[in-house]
């Protein structure tokens, strides 16, 4: 049996088949994210190491143990905590909107949401004064379902809801959520088209950074999918499709593959091009879902910005003289 409470009621969920059958075993995290269809897996996985999960009325803070029939768990949901955000009228270049979710096409410069060092002046901020958020994100990413880096540019969706946080979300753990990028390397791939499959984890000597980093040793699977779009030069534009969705993900593997993204000031050792740039020049152009509610098909297509624009123009002069 598991109890789920919070300060207002308690609900009691009838154990599956499966847990009927004599010696059946399964990791704590997996079987309740199967129990309680209304939290995400990675929800659980944060109670779970705050301590708010009890089996046999012991606190557990490990994911990976696992529980057998017969066995008692008690998970304790904390009270949404009031957001003590501030909301800025800053401009947004909105894509989509609905009642469930909000597309937008993020300026370079923009950070997601609140963090150390950036309280104010976020994505976060300008929305709370557009609309309403879903509280699942928490008090300091309310509605946040995947990020963009400060100075990545292009679309990026935010759930209204929490019904449209938890599907969104899940869409993006199944895969069946895509996200386009465009990005103008240093140098010429040999091929056409390939896919770069390496872990990425947290650097191990500078903790600002990400790298590739054995799956022993703590990385987290990484797939992304690339093709030229545009040789220029001894540089291309280049198209990319995530599999997953990682820290920095594009920019590691890029530099990984010795073909770092034009512009990184963390990845492609200071380069320069001679080119103003913000930031590094990667954009988010394109976002396909499938809507919360009714399951349409829904495209966000962010066009590039003015200064990705006028380096490819530069780039093709230059190659052109």
């Amino acid at each position: 049996m598991i109890e789920t409470e919070t300060t207002a009621q308690i609900y009691t969920v009838e154990n599956t088949e499966e847990f009927n059958q004599t010696n059946v075993t399964q990791r704590l995290d997996i079987w309740l994210s199967n129990q309680i269809p209304d939290l995400s897996r990675s929800r659980i996985q944060t109670l779970i190491s705050q301590g708010n999960v009890k089996v046999n009325d012991e606190t557990c803070t490990s994911k990976k143990i696992s529980v057998k029939t017969g066995d008692r768990i008690h998970i304790t949901l904390p009270e949404a905590q009031p957001t003590k955000l501030q909301a800025e009228a800053i401009p947004l270049d909105i894509l989509y909107e609905d009642d469930s979710l909000i597309i937008i096409n993020k300026p370079a410069g923009l950070v997601v949401h609140p963090a150390a060092g950036h309280q104010d002046g976020t994505l976060v901020n300008a929305l709370l004064a557009h609309c309403p958020l879903a509280e699942i994100g928490g008090v300091q990413r309310p509605g946040i379902v995947h990020r963009l880096d400060k100075d990545t540019t292009g679309a990026i969706a935010i759930a209204k809801t929490d019904i449209a946080h938890q599907n969104l979300q899940a869409q993006l753990k199944t895969k069946t959520a895509r996200r386009e990028y465009l990005g103008v390397v240093y140098g010429v791939p040999n091929a056409e088209t390939g896919t770069i499959d390496l872990p990425i984890g947290r650097h191990p000597t500078d903790r600002k950074k990400m790298a590739v980093v054995p799956e022993e040793k703590g990385g987290r699977p990484s797939v992304t999918h690339w093709t030229i779009k545009e040789r220029i030069g001894n540089y291309c534009l280049i198209h990319y499709q995530l599999e997953t969705g990682r820290t920095h993900q594009i920019r590691v593997h890029t530099a990984e593959i010795k073909h770092p993204i034009v512009g990184d000031p963390m990845y492609s050792s200071n380069r320069s091009i001679g080119v103003n740039l913000t930031g590094q020049a990667l954009h988010a152009w394109r976002l396909q879902l499938q809507h919360p509610l009714t399951g349409e098909l829904i495209e966000a297509i962010a066009p590039l910005p003015d200064q990705f624009n006028t380096l490819l123009k530069i780039l093709r002069l230059r190659a052109h003289i």
